[in-house]
């Protein structure tokens, strides 16, 4: 199972949109749709699961494919590292 990242993604993206726009790739697993807790729109980000060849396929089909005037950029989630900087003490 992978997790992979989309951004760039329009601000009146859907979660049943986002899905089908997985779906044409395989079994989508999970979706998770950044939205702004204000307005209830698209923050421009998300995240898929699928199994690894479909999420490979979905990530090479998707990567840089136009959607309402923006380019998609879908990846593999990348775990955050910690982030050095600060003060020890």
């Amino acid at each position: 199972m992978l997790r992979i990242y989309a951004g760039n993604l329009p601000a009146d993206m859907t979660e049943n949109e986002f899905t089908e726009l997985f779906a044409a790739y395989g079994r989508v697993r999970s979706i998770e749709l950044a939205r702004d807790i204000f307005s209830g729109r698209c923050r421009g980000f998300g995240f898929v699961e699928m199994e690894g060849h479909e999420a490979r396929a979905a990530i090479a089909g998707l990567n840089g494919r136009n959607i309402r005037g923006n380019h998609l950029r879908v990846s593999e989630e990348r775990p955050r590292g910690r982030r050095g900087g600060g003060r020890r003490r």
